[in-house]
Parts: C-alpha cells; sequence; structure tokens
C-alpha cells in the first residue's frame, strides 16, 4: 500500500521559488572582477533567472537535455544560470576555469555544449579554443566593459541577451530524476570524467546542508562562498542558502587573502567556506590585521584537503573562528561526511576536541560510508582498521558521464573513493590517505598524509606535502617537500626527524627535505603529487 501524499518534484527550480516567496528581500550582493559592488534580492534573481530561461529557450533554441557551459567567476549572473538553466530543462556545466587547454578542450566536447556562458577576463583564453570546440553555437560574455571585443564567434554581452526577454513564464516541467548540473573530475589521474547531479540530488543536498549538524545554514546568516561555483556546484552552498533565506556573498575572482577579509569586514559575514589553502593565507594575514575586532565571522567549512589541526587550533584560540572539517568529492555532490563535536564531548580538553574537529567527520543523512580492507573485508569501526573508503547514498554517482565502465564500483554498488582511511566508534571518520598516494616502504605501508599534517606543525613550516620517491633497498621512501614560513629559516633533516619520531617510528620518516617557493597544487586547491613526481623524475625537486 503506498501513501497518500501529493507528486510534488524535488527541482532546482522550486528551490527558487521557495526562496522568492519566503525571503522576497533577502539580498545577494557580489564583488565583480574590476571591484564593482553589486547587490540585489531574491526577487531580482528569481526575474532575471526566468529572463534568462526564456532567451535560453527563444534566443539560443535550448531544449531539455541540452548542455549550457560556464566558465565563469563566482557572481550573480552566475547563480542566474543555476538556477535558469535547469529551468529550461538543460543541464548546468560549470567548467573548472583552472584546468588546462587540453582538459578544457576535451571537457566542452565531450559534454556537447552548446553554449558556453564567458566572463569577460577570461574570454582570452577562449578565444585560442573556441575554433576545436565542435558543438558550441554562442558565447554570451559576462561583465564585459563598454569597449569590450572578441574574436569569439557569435558573441554576445549577457545583459543584451536576456534585456527583451520576459520574466514570468512558467520553468519547463521535468522530472526530479532528470539532470540538472555537470562537473567534471579535476583529472588529476588521467582525462577528467563528468559526474551528472539530478534535480532531486541537488535538492536533498541542499536540505542536508541547512541542517544544524551539517552547514547549519540560516536566515540569520550571512554566508562568503570562497568556493568557487564551478567547484562541484560550490558545495551546493548557493542552493542551501537560497532554501534558507541566507544573504549570499559571492567574491567572484577576489580570493586572496587580503580582499577576502575585506570582504568578510565590509559585508558583515558570519560564515563562509573554502579549501584549506586559502584559510592558511588568511590566517597570516589576520595575524598582521588592525581591523579584527570588527571581523564578525564565527565559522567555515573547510574541505578538498585536510585542514592541518595546528590550524584549527590557531583559528580557534586566537580569534574564537571554528574550522568545520567536509570530506568529500566532485562524486559525491560533494559532501559524504562533515566534522562537529556532539553534546558529550563538551568534557574533553581542548586537545581532545581538536583531535576530533580535525578528523573528517560523520557520514551525513542519506549517505552510508564503510572501509574495506585489502583482503576485501569490510573493516569495523575500531578507528584502527584501515582501508579503502567506499560511500553510497541519495547524491553519490552511479557511473561517469558517457561511460559503462563499473572499475570504481563495487560488486554490490557503492563507489570506490580511493581515499585510505578509517572510521573509529562514534562514527567519525579519518582520512589517511589516497590509495596512489600511499608510500610502501620495506614492505610496510606509510601514510603521506599523517606526515604531512604533523610537518606543517612544525613551526617553521608553512606548508608541506609527502610523496613517494624510488628505493632500491626499499622500493619506495618518503620525500617531504617544504615551504618554509620565513626566507631564512633553515630546517635540517635532523631537526625535522626528532621532531617527528615521537609521533612515527624511524622508518616512517622523510628520507629526504625538498624546500621550494610554493608547492604545486591542482585547480581545486589539493596538493598535485602528480606533477611532484614529475619534477622529481626530472631532477627539479
Amino acid at each position: 500500500m503506498q501513501g497518500l501524499m501529493m507528486h510534488y518534484p524535488l527541482t532546482v527550480p522550486s528551490i527558487l521559488d521557495y526562496g522568492y516567496r519566503v525571503f522576497p528581500n533577502k539580498e545577494i550582493i557580489s564583488i565583480l572582477p574590476d571591484k564593482t559592488r553589486h547587490c540585489y534580492t531574491y526577487t531580482d534573481l528569481y526575474k532575471r533567472s526566468k529572463k534568462l530561461m526564456n532567451a535560453l529557450q527563444h534566443r539560443l533554441h535550448v531544449k531539455q537535455g541540452d548542455m549550457i557551459g560556464t566558465y565563469a567567476w563566482n557572481h550573480y549572473q552566475h547563480l542566474e544560470l543555476y538556477f535558469a538553466v535547469p529551468g529550461t530543462g538543460a543541464v548546468c556545466h560549470t567548467i573548472n576555469i583552472r584546468l588546462s587547454a587540453i582538459q578544457t578542450e576535451f571537457i566542452v566536447n565531450n559534454a556537447e555544449d552548446k553554449a558556453i556562458f564567458v566572463d569577460a577576463t577570461l574570454v582570452p583564453f577562449f578565444e585560442n579554443l573556441a575554433p576545436l570546440f565542435a558543438t558550441v553555437e554562442a558565447y554570451i560574455i559576462l561583465n564585459a566593459p563598454k569597449d569590450f571585443t572578441t574574436s569569439l564567434p557569435n558573441a554576445i554581452d549577457y545583459e543584451d541577451f536576456i534585456a527583451d526577454a520576459p520574466d514570468d513564464t512558467d520553468w519547463v516541467t521535468v522530472d526530479e530524476n532528470d539532470a540538472c548540473a555537470m562537473c567534471y573530475t579535476s583529472g588529476t589521474t588521467g582525462l577528467p570524467k563528468g559526474v551528472l547531479y539530478s534535480h532531486r540530488s541537488s535538492w536533498l543536498h541542499a536540505v542536508m546542508m541547512s541542517l544544524p549538524n551539517y552547514a547549519d545554514t540560516s536566515a540569520e546568516d550571512r554566508i562568503l562562498v570562497g568556493v568557487p561555483q564551478f567547484h562541484v556546484m560550490a558545495w551546493g552552498i548557493p542552493y542551501a542558502a537560497v532554501l534558507c533565506g541566507a544573504v549570499l556573498v559571492l567574491p567572484s575572482s577576489h580570493l586572496h587573502p587580503d580582499p577576502f577579509i575585506e570582504i568578510i569586514i565590509n559585508e558583515r559575514v558570519n560564515k563562509a567556506n573554502g579549501v584549506p589553502t586559502i584559510w592558511q593565507g588568511i590566517y597570516a594575514a589576520l595575524k598582521k590585521h588592525e581591523a579584527i575586532d570588527t571581523f564578525l565571522l564565527k565559522e567555515f567549512l573547510v574541505g578538498g584537503a585536510a585542514m592541518p589541526p595546528t590550524l584549527i587550533n590557531n583559528f580557534q584560540n586566537e580569534f574564537g573562528i571554528k574550522a568545520v572539517q567536509a570530506w568529500g568529492m566532485t562524486e559525491t555532490s560533494p559532501v559524504g561526511t562533515l566534522s562537529r563535536l556532539q553534546p558529550h564531548h563538551a568534557s574533553l580538553s581542548d586537545q581532545e576536541k581538536i583531535k576530533i574537529r580535525a578528523l573528517q567527520g560523520q557520514e551525513v543523512p542519506c549517505v552510508e560510508i564503510r572501509i574495506v580492507t585489502e583482503d576485501g573485508i569490510i573493516a569495523p569501526r575500531d578507528g584502527k582498521t584501515v582501508g579503502e573508503i567506499q560511500i553510497k547514498g541519495v547524491w553519490v554517482i552511479s557511473s561517469y558521464f558517457k561511460t559503462i565502465s563499473h572499475e570504481n564500483f563495487s560488486a554490490d554498488g557503492w563507489f570506490k573513493t580511493g581515499d585510505v582511511g578509517n572510521i573509529n566508534e562514534e562514527g567519525y571518520l579519518q582520512i589517511t590517505d589516497r590509495t596512489k598516494d600511499l608510500i610502501k616502504s620495506g614492505g610496510e605501508w606509510i601514510s603521506s598524509v599523517a606526515l604531512e599534517v604533523a610537518i606543517m606543525a612544525h613551526p617553521k613550516v608553512k606548508e608541506a606535502s609527502v610523496i613517494a620517491i624510488p628505493d632500491e633497498l626499499w622500493t619506495e621512501r618518503p620525500l617531504a617537500v617544504i615551504v618554509l614560513k620565513n626566507a631564512g629559516d633553515i630546517l635540517s633533516l635532523e631537526e625535522l626527524d626528532a621532531f617527528l619520531l615521537p609521533l612515527f617510528a624511524k622508518y616512517q620518516l622523510p628520507e629526504k627535505l625538498s624546500f621550494v617557493h610554493e608547492i604545486p597544487k591542482t585547480s581545486v586547491g589539493k596538493f598535485d603529487k602528480k606533477e611532484m613526481r614529475r619534477l622529481y623524475a626530472d631532477g627539479k625537486l
């Protein structure tokens, strides 16, 4: 017997419908690439998204299932695309602006984008690639100055594109399981792969992100979206914010510490998000900032890589700002776990609390996680047994776009993440490595992530990454690639060994140190170990 409830499809446009009805005057603030401040309301977002939907349908003849690319910073026009493209039944394909020309060419052709919306500041990159795109019929230019010109074929100014379109047409009717958006993986181990999100998965992910145990989004918040909108739909924060009536602050390309801090102060931001590399820079800048008393930021969501416990501790103790660790990936929409303390942790010491908060956290609702050992055994939740992290759930990928390969899935349908870790008795996940980044020395496994976290706790170290290098005797040994805090600092292998020995066995300590000005990073701010291995092979590390 089925329940007698109405059928109410969970679609992305219905998120905006709700925000418009309940929070019509809430603001969306954009700091545009030219530093101009733009502010409008949810009502404006709703009406302009409807105009954009109509323009897509009648000027570009976009139909259900078409792919519409975006190559843009974080701002209100990009947010309009988040709603208007799915509102036509088409798919909003956010293209990572930090990928290479070869990767971008592949992505656009693989997706078969019909049109691409491009920020004016990013147009030069696309002008060289445009002849290589097989399906793109038009380019719509965002934030173009009055004297802007381009060699892109069929280029249209965004404001001209939507100017005469009506703002009162109904959204196209779609099934909640239809595709609404697509992001590609960053392609660190090969060509990027497409991950196709559904209306239902995006809607439910937004609801989860609003819950107090997770992103804790509400109408009282002013949220600075430091995660690029081209990266996993900005972690779903824009959808969650509109559903909850939060003020959204979109920083465009201004993601360096000083402008980021300035935006937080000027816009009275109390919550934010971003990868650890952003927050490392912000912490250093805050220590020198004169207006710290006007800093209203209370917490930030951090993911993409492990946040060092020392940095979590420093933000909390020095500035009263809580770092909330999360874990996920493009294939999980992205949030799979999130780390908050529970009431029974209140009696713990500050040090013990930091240890918990530095874990990747507990699985979120609608998601299940398990650890599978090398022998194929499902590991107990004992905080010790290590294996590959596998995940399934409402917003977890079932297959990659245009592929029929099942190599990334277990026989019983769980997604094999490639991350290695353990889960403790309370359900907190700890990432210890990627399967491809584990170091096997003399038959024993060494965690590169554990070494990185420990090395970054050294007072002379700003950043550190660890890779495996070949060794005739032991097969592999760890190499630590280090950025020092101060140019005049000297850190010897012996000094670092003495610092690490209380935490590691001697065989786990780095074999060599390589000091660099900057550690290579991927398009989403993670340490690029593939590039470091290449540099080492070329004798440059």
